[in-house]
């Protein structure tokens, strides 16, 4: 009887290494270009990074580093966070990524959770760390001169240290692919924060994802605006992604604000970019509001036509979309989080929809699309059993796949978060239709339930930010002595608009909603409270509007 057979495939482990070593070998002429704390512009060539990436890695190695090692970053979106990106996994070590928006006792937390070794830190967030620092001790702050000055003397200088490691010699840590690569925590808005640790295998796969055509469709010969931070959810992969396609980055650095992101756009016009909704809300206000005769910046800006969006993080409203793509830029939503690397599914056009209306298109373009390949998908109802794909039956969103974690840093797999057959239990409330189309409903804890019916604060909010008056909208549950739960809207106006509560009652309705469904009461405020990442932080507004409805 023959043997069984066996494959022939030669078992080369997946590695952030192979990566690294292309970009040098192939696109050392490809850029990286920074905008410094001046707004001034830094370049560099990829060959140029390549050098510096192995330099921090023999650096890093010499500084008594070992395999499994965290070394923890706070650093704004730059070339030098980007050589952190593969310098430290190169070395062996576990890149950490502490997100600067986070209190000051908060990171003091995290980092000491993760027990970090090392931290390299931007000197313009000096002031920051300065604030933590008595709550934890690095043995080793190295500072990147983000702002050009020169390092304090009792900090150890980035450049200087790669400046004195020689980058020919070094040698990369023999790893499995199963290796750790980097670590980003969740963002926490209830309990603690949780460690993700991703591995060189689930990035590597996740990256690979990412660069099909139906999603980022990378191509060497992309500029790629990276406005997601760096520290959230490692820019959701995308300088992975850049890099093995050897793709120009452009990296805003501080300059976040509506104006400078156009300005930048002007400068170094990109052909993608990535973001929350809340930064393509704000600079398609700017760019309209520009569009005025008396405007000080009429004429200033023209938006780059034909570039590909990939926006996430939130719900992206149907206006919103409808909004960019009179300019000729089309936005893609994604859906994920910290736990899915975070791309779990995208909203794209299937062949199912070559034939369909514009008004189905951006219908389909507003849900949070199909998962995404090696990502398995279900709804789960309160029975336990998956929702028909109805389009109508709500449930959780649970999922697995290869870049999926299956447990957490120092806590393993909570029963909360992963079910007895070991799928992720996401939080999230959403539909799935016939064509697989997700259709994110709420959060479990953002659901409003009144008289026992669910209403979907999600949906509100979409219809409420497509009228004409309003910037952005929240809407949240509150106490109600008859119906348990009644809807409130918090609503920012634009610039120069005006309503009142009674304006919203007519668009609602024309919206689709019946009239128990719409919101009791309307408060009007100068902003949405956000966490750390750009998402609404509903439980501030809860906070807030806690009274009782009469």
């Amino acid at each position: 009887m023959p043997a069984p057979m066996k494959s022939t495939m030669m078992q080369v482990p997946l590695s952030l290494n192979h990566l690294l070593e292309r970009a040098g070998t192939l696109f050392a002429s490809s850029e990286v270009i920074s905008r410094r704390p001046d707004k001034s512009l830094t370049r560099h060539s990829y060959g140029d990074f390549v050098r510096r990436t192995r330099a921090l890695g023999a650096a890093l190695r010499s500084l008594g580093l070992q395999k499994g090692d965290r070394v923890a970053t706070l650093c704004w979106n730059h070339h030098a966070h980007l050589e952190c990106y593969f310098g430290i996994p190169a070395a062996g070590g576990v890149m950490h990524t502490l997100n600067l928006r986070l209190s000051p006792a908060e990171l003091g937390w995290i980092a000491n959770d993760a027990q970090d070794r090392f931290l390299v830190i931007d000197d313009v967030l000096l002031p920051l760390y300065q604030q933590f620092a008595h709550l934890y001790k690095f043995e080793k702050v190295i500072v990147y001169s983000f702002s050009g000055a020169a390092v304090p003397a009792q900090f150890t200088d980035y450049d200087t240290l790669l400046a004195s490691a020689d980058a020919d010699a070094f040698d990369y840590a023999v790893h499995d692919e199963n290796d750790p690569v980097a670590m980003c925590y969740t963002s926490g808005t209830t309990g603690r924060p949780k460690g993700v640790v991703y591995s060189h295998r689930s990035t590597i796969l996740h990256t690979l994802v990412g660069c099909l055509g139906d999603f980022w469709g990378l191509k060497g010969s992309d500029v790629v605006l990276a406005v997601t931070p760096m520290f959230h959810a490692n820019c959701w992969r995308m300088p992975y992604a850049a890099v093995m396609m050897g793709a120009k980055l452009v990296f805003p650095g501080p300059h976040m604000h509506p104006e400078d992101l156009l300005d930048l756009m002007q400068l170094e016009p990109p052909t993608l970019s990535l973001g929350v909704p809340t930064i393509w809300m704000g600079l398609i206000q700017a760019f309209d509001a520009a569009q005025a005769a008396d405007s000080p910046h009429h004429g200033r800006w023209k938006l780059p036509r034909g570039m590909r969006t990939l926006v996430g993080g939130s719900a992206v409203p149907e206006s919103l979309i409808r909004a960019f793509d009179q300019h000729g830029i089309w936005i893609l939503q994604g859906w994920g989080m910290t736990e899915t690397s975070p791309l779990a599914t995208v909203s794209y056009p299937t062949a199912e929809l070559r034939g369909a209306s514009m008004d189905e298109r951006y219908r389909r373009a507003a849900m949070a699309g199909l998962p995404v390949p090696l990502v398995d998908l279900r709804v789960r109802g309160d029975a336990g059993a998956d929702q028909p794909r109805d389009g109508h039956s709500v449930g959780e969103i649970q999922v697995r796949g290869p870049f999926i974690t299956g447990s957490y840093h120092g806590v393993g797999s909570p029963e909360e978060k992963f079910t007895a057959d070991h799928w992720l239990r996401t939080g999230d409330v959403a539909t799935i239709d016939a064509m697989g189309f997700v259709k994110i409903t709420d959060r479990t804890k953002d659901l409003i339930k009144s008289g026992g019916e669910w209403i979907s604060s999600v949906d509100l909010e979409n219809a409420l930010m497509a009228h004409p008056a309003v910037a952005e909208a929240a809407v949240i549950a509150i106490a109600d002595a008859k119906w348990g739960e009644r809807p409130l809207a918090c609503v920012v106006l634009k610039p120069g608009q005006s309503a009142t509560p009674e304006d919203f009652g007519p668009h609602l309705l024309a919206h689709g909603f019946a009239k128990w469904q719409l919101p009791d009461r309307y408060e009007f405020i100068d902003a949405v409270p956000r966490t750390s990442t750009g998402k609404f932080w509903k439980m501030k507004l809860r906070e807030r509007f806690a009274a009782v409805n009469p």
